[in-house]
């Protein structure tokens, strides 16, 4: 293998580890919608048991990037290729980490019936699942389109957050002694909110692979 030819793998070995992590990202944030759902203790615990996975994935392309600068010394876009898959992987562990937050909500909820229909925060979680699957095609493809419908998917789960949101401060204003679990959905809310957040700026990364340049599609 030429010294070319290395290099290539060893970018390619960088792409599928983002692409892995991406995926157990969107794997653990689905898992937790369906922990809530069905208010399944035992799929909330494994959530948190599993995190683990996403936090080695996450050092494991830190490090391989790393070693990829040192022994390779890129430029231009090969240069701004390891950068973005830095920037990409925490944005993906953080998604993760919003997972374990839901799971953890899930178990202080117990079993208790819900205040209202999550029906809201399964929209949300839907749309923010498929902003991840969409935004995983957009970095292999370098599909800059893909990047920025992710964005207008953004804008519809915020529309969501804030319309759930003032139905739970509703319901807590005449229902104070449900306060706790209101408390917890609107944590929930929160957290697909911000998964969908740092979805966009992954896609903005991707712009930046792309394009070379910078843009806020948050705007």
């Amino acid at each position: 293998m030429s010294v070319r030819e290395k290099y290539e793998a060893d970018l390619k070995n960088l792409d599928n580890k983002l692409i892995e992590l991406g995926q157990f990202a969107q794997y653990a944030l689905d898992r937790s919608l369906a922990a809530l759902e069905n208010q399944n203790m035992d799929l909330a615990l494994s959530i948190l048991d599993e995190d683990i996975k996403a936090n080695r994935l996450e050092e494991d392309i830190n490090d391989h990037a790393i070693l990829v600068i040192a022994k390779q010394q890129p430029v231009a876009t090969d240069l701004r290729r390891v950068i973005v898959a830095i920037k990409i992987a925490a944005d993906l562990e953080r998604i993760a980490d919003f997972a374990v937050n839901i799971a953890k909500s899930t178990i202080r909820i117990g079993n208790d019936p819900f205040v209202k229909s999550i029906e809201n925060i399964k929209l949300m979680h839907g749309k923010t699942s498929e902003m991840i699957g969409l935004v995983l095609e957009a970095y292999t493809e370098e599909d800059v389109v893909k990047a920025k419908q992710i964005a207008e998917l953004d804008d519809k789960i915020d529309e969501l957050y804030g319309h759930t949101i003032q139905e739970l401060l509703g319901i807590s204003s005449k229902s104070p002694d449900k306060l706790a679990q209101i408390t917890q959905l609107s944590f929930i809310c929160r957290y697909l909110e911000r998964a969908a957040d740092h979805v966009t700026n992954i896609s903005e990364n991707i712009f930046y692979l792309v394009k070379g340049t910078r843009y806020d599609l948050n705007k």
